[in-house]
């Protein structure tokens, strides 16, 4: 790699908001269930290609959680991006399904990394964290609707997870029988349910152009999402679905039993499905990245997202998606009026109410979100910290990450945005005669919420009001 000029940042689009990601791969393992049709075996983690990036890293370094860390660590201080606040995703399959033991060892290989030191237990490093020079400040966990289970988010919270991915895919019980997905729609509901009721940040992954849909069924899917009371994921991936070498679909579509959208099709449908996103979900990525040479059919751009937005700010279409709307991705830190107020949003979600409060200029641009929940029973939750309590299930304050303890006069970090949105989720607590507030915090956040008077009690951060 070529090594940036003093002073650059290599991709900084990296880091724009807020944070640096640091993604980790699991080793192969076949998933229970069997085999989806669209999904690749390759003797790499099911999904993914031998010539996928993070399948090539992983796999050079066997898999192993702690040596992906360093890796990656390694890469971020060459193209001069600050790593003291990392996100870890940890993809490849489904976690949760992997053997207990693997599990903990995984995680505590990612803490004992960022640490810089190997820790005799997961709860040892995860104290270690809270004061280390790469401090996980969110972690994330893809997993199946059908493992998301009360015992398998409490362990989510051991682990220090933050947010969890589901793969998703379609809301449709006769297409995941189509496609062997292997659960049902009702498992999509009671896992988004039990996942909030917990405190947790929930995406989504979709798949647009499943056999069996229609642009016009993808559309209405996606309005759906957003209507439906059952759902209203906080994020989407969006990953239309390609025909990839090694899948069942492939058989399909030499057949000429099935054929994928194509790129015209591809992206019509994903500049209308933008226009009906609403104000509180965040679309993380749009394509997946599959290489070429593993490509059968679909569409192969996997930066289409650029163009579709490209053509929504031409129009001036009116989207209320928070990433189109972040400090940073909106426009030019330097230029945009950073004069804030706060912007409160109230809906219905999944047996309880979220209040979604933005810090916003006049012109809607995004510098900062939290998001907090008020369970419809909360006198009575599976997780007994949570008894009788608003739950802060997010905070995020955009613009290009910033080191800890930095400020900038054009950034959007470390301006006191995240205490004046944690000074209104309170207020909102006090009206609705509620007297603990609780927050699901990365553990290398436990620092900064002490400092506004919370207390860590089990896996949350808990202040009386």
């Amino acid at each position: 790699m070529k090594l940036p000029k003093k002073g650059e940042i290599r991709k900084p689009t990296k880091t724009i908001s807020g944070v640096t990601p640091i993604a980790v791969m699991v080793k192969p393992r076949p998933c229970a269930h069997g085999v989806c049709r669209y999904c690749p075996m390759l003797e790499v983690p099911q999904s993914y290609t031998p010539k996928s990036p993070p399948v090539i890293r992983a796999k050079m370094l066997n898999y192993s959680a702690y040596e992906q860390i360093l890796s990656r660590l390694k890469a971020f201080k060459l193209m001069n991006h600050p790593t003291d606040k990392i996100e870890l995703i940890v993809m490849g399959g489904t976690f949760l399904s992997y053997p207990l033991d693997y599990q903990y060892n995984f995680i505590k290989g990612c803490y004992d990394a960022l640490n810089g030191r190997v820790s005799k237990t997961l709860e040892t490093a995860k104290k270690l964290n809270e004061k280390a020079k790469h401090r996980c400040v969110a972690l994330c966990i893809e997993t199946r609707p059908d493992f998301a289970s009360e015992e398998d988010i409490k362990r989510c919270l051991e682990f220090g997870a933050t947010r969890v991915e589901l793969g998703v895919q379609v809301l449709d019980d006769k297409i995941y029988k189509k496609i062997n997905r292997g659960h049902t729609l009702k498992d999509v509901i009671d896992a988004t349910a039990r996942l909030k009721q917990a405190g947790f940040k929930v995406g989504y992954h979709m798949m647009p152009g499943l056999p069996g849909a229609t642009m016009k069924k993808d559309l209405e899917m996606f309005k759906e999402l957003f209507s439906n009371e059952s759902f209203k994921p906080d994020q989407l991936k969006i990953y239309p679905c390609q025909v990839i070498k090694g899948a069942l679909l492939e058989q399909d579509y030499k057949k000429g039993i099935y054929k994928p959208y194509n790129f015209e099709q591809t992206k019509s449908l994903l500049t209308e499905i933008f226009k009906i996103i609403p104000e509180y979900c965040r679309v993380m990525r749009v394509m997946r990245e599959i290489p070429p040479e593993f490509l059968i059919a679909g569409t192969i751009r996997i930066d289409l997202r650029k163009d579709v937005e490209f053509d929504l700010r031409n129009s001036k279409s009116d989207i209320k998606e928070i990433r189109f709307r972040e400090i940073g991705f909106a426009k030019s830190e330097e230029k945009e009026d950073d004069k804030i107020s706060i912007k409160e949003t109230e809906y219905s979600a999944s047996k309880g109410t979220e209040y979604f409060l933005q810090a916003v200029n006049k012109n809607n641009i995004l510098f900062g979100l939290l998001r907090l929940r008020i369970n419809n029973n909360i006198n009575n939750n599976f997780i007994k910290e949570l008894k009788d309590c608003a739950i802060v299930r997010e905070i995020h304050v955009y613009g290009k990450a910033l080191a800890l303890g930095k400020k900038s006069k054009s950034a959007g970090q470390h301006k006191g945005i995240g205490k004046m949105l944690m000074q209104c989720a309170e207020e909102i607590a006090k009206q609705n005669s509620i007297k603990k507030v609780a927050v699901i915090s990365g553990v290398g956040v436990r620092e900064y919420y002490r400092k506004l008077g919370y207390k860590l009690k089990g896996s949350y951060m808990i202040k009386r009001i």
